[in-house]
């Protein structure tokens, strides 16, 4: 499990993040977990990404 405040990547894109909470999306008729997450952007400075839980991943850190 994902906690909030942990760096999670990206498995498609490869964005890493920070874990700040959690949503619910509706896929095939059932109510998924989500993940929010604060990426760094190039022309933004943060930006908010959301996606199934499924798609990131616990960041191994050093």
């Amino acid at each position: 499990m994902v906690r909030t405040g942990e760096r999670v990547i990206h498995q498609t894109t490869g964005q890493i993040g920070e874990v700040i909470g959690y949503g619910h999306k509706i896929f095939n008729s059932a109510y998924e977990t989500t993940l929010k997450v604060l990426v760094a952007s190039s022309n933004s400075g943060k930006q908010l990404q959301e996606d199934l839980y499924s798609a990131w991943t616990k960041c191994q850190d050093a």
